[in-house]
C-alpha cells in the first residue's frame, strides 16, 4: 500500500482545479499547469481535496499511485509558492549576465554560452558568479538547472565549474614531485 498516496492533496485558497477524465488542471497566481493521470489510476475532487486511488490491485496500479499524487502535490505547491534552483559559478572569469531574456554565461571557452528560457521557467543573476531559476513546473526547472551545470560541471582538483548551491564536490589530491 502507497502511504504517499493515501494522504489527499489539499487545495489551497486562490487555487482552481478542474478535474476532465484523467486531465488534472491547476491554476493559480504564478501559472497554470496541466497533467494526464494513469488510467489506472482514479481522481476524485471532494470539498477542496484532491484524491486518488487505485483501479485494481496491478504492481504499476500501485506504483503510479504514490507517484500521481506527489506529481499533484508539486503543480499546487508550484502554482502557488513555486519552485527555485540556484546555481553557482566557480572559477577564475566564470560570470553570468542577462541578455534580454536569455542568460549568457562566460565559463572559459572560446565563446559565451547563451541559454534560453523554456516556457514558464524565468532566470535571475543577482550575482555575477550565481544564476536563480524560478518557475511554477518543478520539472522544467530542475531539467534546465541541470542543463547549465552539465555544460561545466564541477571538476575534482580546483572544484572550477557550475555547480548547485551548496553542493559539496569532492576534490581530489593533485599530482605529487
Amino acid at each position: 500500500m502507497s502511504r504517499i498516496g493515501k494522504k489527499a492533496v489539499e487545495i489551497p485558497s486562490g487555487v482552481n482545479v478542474t478535474v476532465e477524465g484523467q486531465t488534472v488542471t491547476v491554476k493559480g497566481p504564478k501559472g497554470q499547469l496541466a497533467w494526464t493521470i494513469a488510467d489506472e489510476i482514479e481522481v476524485k475532487l471532494e470539498n477542496s481535496e484532491l484524491t486518488l486511488s487505485p483501479r485494481d490491485e496491478s504492481k504499476r496500479a500501485k506504483s503510479m499511485w504514490g507517484l500521481s499524487r506527489t506529481l499533484l502535490a508539486n503543480m499546487v505547491h508550484g502554482v502557488t509558492a513555486g519552485f527555485e534552483e540556484t546555481l553557482e559559478l566557480v572559477g577564475v572569469g566564470y560570470r553570468a549576465a542577462m541578455k534580454g531574456t536569455a542568460l549568457s554565461i562566460q565559463l572559459g571557452f572560446s565563446h559565451d554560452v547563451n541559454v534560453e528560457a523554456p516556457a514558464g521557467v524565468t532566470f535571475a543573476v543577482p550575482k555575477q558568479t550565481e544564476i536563480k531559476i524560478a518557475g511554477a513546473d518543478k520539472q522544467a526547472v530542475g531539467e534546465i538547472a541541470a542543463k547549465i551545470r552539465r555544460i561545466r560541471p564541477p571538476e575534482p582538483y580546483k572544484g572550477k565549474g557550475v555547480r548547485y548551491a551548496g553542493e559539496k564536490v569532492r576534490r581530489k589530491e593533485g599530482k605529487k614531485k
